[in-house]
């Protein structure tokens, strides 16, 4: 059966050097791909994202312990009072 794709250029280049490189044809290397893909099994959309494990802590309804902070005290206790990181030396 024929049919018309809109494919990426640079796939489409991909896949015509590698039918050139096996003695295959475009057409067999298309077909070849799709059965590939369908035989693996369902496979999920490209568009969700990934998801990470909660690793959270504590309880998710008690005061921020560091609401009580302003910018510049959690600076100090981040960097220390001369504002180095630790005995790195990074300012």
């Amino acid at each position: 059966m024929k049919t018309a794709l809109d494919i990426d250029d640079e796939l489409l280049a991909r896949a015509r050097r590698h039918a050139a490189n096996t003695g295959q044809s475009l057409g067999d290397v298309i077909e070849n791909g799709l059965r590939r893909v369908l035989s693996s099994g369902p496979q999920s959309p490209k568009s969700e994202e990934p998801r990470l494990p909660d690793l959270s802590r504590g309880d998710p309804s008690a005061e921020d312990p560091l609401s009580s902070y302003s910018w510049p005290d959690l600076r100090e206790l981040i960097y220390g009072p001369d504002g180095l990181a630790g005995d790195r030396g990074v300012r």
